[in-house]
């Protein structure tokens, strides 16, 4: 990815420069944009400008001496690779946190942040009676990067109701209640996935997440005023209740809300508005964005389209998969994922994809957010394992979905047999797995993780997270990961099941499905137990399973998947596919 024609090497030094016109000795560069997003364009593309570094998630601090890039466990090898080591340490952000390292290295001095990129709940996760975190009028990185692209301004397009399955006014009267209830007249929208949702509207700001950036003002009467240029909405407008004002407008709006009881979800909204709020008059009632929850909830009209979405996906897969086996010895990772977009692009409701593919051959699988780039790609040879993380947008759902296939005529390694059963294990208990409504997901994890645990390994990400419909392809408030997240899973949300198994210098392990949490036919003394509706359904590489290490309930749960899966393809599919597809689901043996 190119941000600029200045070379890397010389980036630090002439933010360096900036640096006395602030009157600070250090500054805090974060991956979001202005609305905290994880995916942000080019122009917002601000952590990686500075240090090279990629990934969707993490932080720099440069001080006038020393750099420091922290990242989760994703990328830690990704950031050694991209980062030079003359400017920058790198650090896994759980083991050696930003404010440890701070504290430090900064003691005494003056570190700036910027307060329109940095949310309330980051800036505490860096505070420190030893440290001085200075919010600037302005961004040192934006001074020096001269090149810099203008931020976007695309069309913003009304989401009908066929694919919601609820109208927007719908929507804001019951958060309007809400708001009433609690006193509180007014809410700010700083998250773009949730104001797309609130007002049943898309864009195409960034690349794979159809939103358009914009803030929103929700009111305890149901209006919302929306700060977007005119010019962009066209025919989004539902209804009269939605009013579309200059961005320009919008410090004069957060004034008139001097006296009010404002909420304002710390962990969404730039401490900008906090900031503004306060000096106004205003006072801040921190919650959670109201639009989270029942945006992971999704309607009736939306599970529908998720399972259609779903159904699309299977028949690029299948055809991409049996392509893989028999010509993918020799191709390039970028031309395989060019290829898998191909498949995916003959369907007319294909909108693109929903992340950048992950189409990693032999050791590069074991980093798991790996990118493949043209002319630093590796070739998929024979005897080998190919990981290929993939998803798609369409109007009415979004996907996500890993295979792990073994490349090549001879028999895979007794290991590597072993080490993927052990993630099929874990993938199929938390397929099976019912549980009490409103169960934590992270109560969860440890169902994925166990059959791993007794074999000594593990995986340092997070087993689930939540999927948008039509939206981001990673979703809250719901997720199953080691990190106790409070959020109750209830009938309606859709989640990943994704263990996987990273052998550093071989080979990458990850099996993924979505799954609809719904009712079960258990009942306990509360009432009906959950369960998940698996949605996706495509085949998983038998030739990779050690069926000796399967219990007969596991075995049995493989059949019946796959016998799914060959129910629902085969009448989809073209003939010549159709024997690959009976072989690839047949039963154990």
């Amino acid at each position: 990815m190119s941000l600029s024609s200045l070379p890397l090497k010389d980036r630090p030094a002439l933010v360096r420069q900036q640096f006395p016109h602030f009157d600070i000795a250090g500054f805090i560069v974060t991956r979001g944009d202005e609305y905290l997003g994880e995916y942000v364009a080019p122009y917002a593309e601000r952590l990686a400008w500075l240090t090279g570094f990629t990934g969707s998630a993490g932080l720099a601090i440069l001080l006038n001496d020393k750099g420091c890039v922290f990242s989760d466990g994703r990328y830690t090898v990704q950031m050694k690779d991209q980062t030079l080591p003359e400017h920058w340490e790198t650090r896994h952000s759980s083991k050696t946190p930003p404010r440890q390292w701070l504290e430090e290295h900064a003691q005494g001095l003056r570190i700036g942040y910027d307060p329109k990129l940095v949310s309330q709940r980051e800036l505490a996760a860096w505070s420190s009676p030893h440290i001085q975190l200075i919010a600037l009028e302005g961004n040192p990185i934006d001074t020096a990067w001269t090149d810099q692209p203008v931020p976007p301004t695309t069309p913003i397009i009304h989401h009908p109701l066929e694919f919601t399955g609820k109208t927007s006014r719908e929507k804001r009267a019951e958060l309007a209640q809400q708001l009433r209830k609690a006193g509180q007249e007014a809410m700010i929208i700083a998250d773009c996935p949730s104001l797309a949702w609130l007002l049943n509207i898309r864009g195409h700001d960034i690349a794979m997440t159809p939103i358009a950036h914009a803030y929103g003002i929700l009111y305890a009467s149901g209006q919302v005023e929306i700060f977007a240029e005119q010019s962009r909405f066209h025919d989004a407008v539902e209804d009269d209740g939605i009013l579309p004002k200059a961005p320009s407008s919008l410090p004069t709006a957060l004034q008139h809300l001097s006296g009010k009881l404002v909420r304002l979800d710390p962990a969404t909204t730039p401490l900008w508005f906090r900031m503004t709020l306060e000096a106004a008059g205003a006072e801040i009632a921190d919650g959670p964005d109201l639009c989270t929850l029942p945006k992971a909830i999704k309607t009736k009209t939306e599970q529908d389209g998720n399972r259609r979405a779903h159904q699309l996906d299977s028949i690029a897969l299948a055809r991409f998969l049996h392509w893989v086996e028999k010509h993918g010895v020799g191709q390039r990772e970028t031309a395989l994922a060019a290829k898998l977009e191909s498949f995916r692009a003959l369907s007319p409701d294909y909108k693109g994809p929903s992340f950048e593919t992950i189409s990693a051959a032999g050791p590069n699988g074991a980093y798991p957010h790996y990118r493949a780039e043209v002319g630093h790609d590796s070739i998929l040879t024979e005897n080998c394992v190919y990981l290929v993380d993939s998803g798609a947008q369409y109007p009415f759902g979004t996907t996500d979905i890993t295979r792990t296939l073994w490349i090549g005529p001879d028999e895979p390694p007794a290991a590597l047999k072993k080490a993927f059963t052990a993630v099929l294990r874990g993938h199929i208990a938390l397929s099976r797995q019912r549980f009490p409504h409103g169960l934590p997901g992270y109560r969860l994890d440890s169902v994925a993780r166990s059959a791993l645990w007794n074999m000594g390994l593990d995986f340092d990400h997070g087993t689930g997270h939540g999927i948008g419909s039509y939206l981001s392809v990673h979703e809250g408030p719901q997720s199953i990961s080691v990190a106790p997240r409070p959020t109750g899973l209830v009938p309606g949300m859709i989640l990943s099941n994704e263990p996987g198994y990273y052998e550093v210098g071989a080979y990458g392990i990850r099996i993924e499905n979505l799954l609809l949490v719904k009712e079960s036919t258990l009942n306990g003394p509360s009432g009906p137990f959950l369960e998940f509706e698996t949605l996706t359904h495509t085949p998983i590489d038998k030739r990779l399973i050690d069926t000796a290490h399967l219990t007969p309930d596991e075995r049995q749960w493989l059949d019946r998947y796959h016998a799914t899966v060959q129910e629902r393809l085969l009448p989809l599919l073209e003939r010549e596919l159709h024997e690959w597809v009976k072989e690839s689901c047949a039963p154990l043996t």
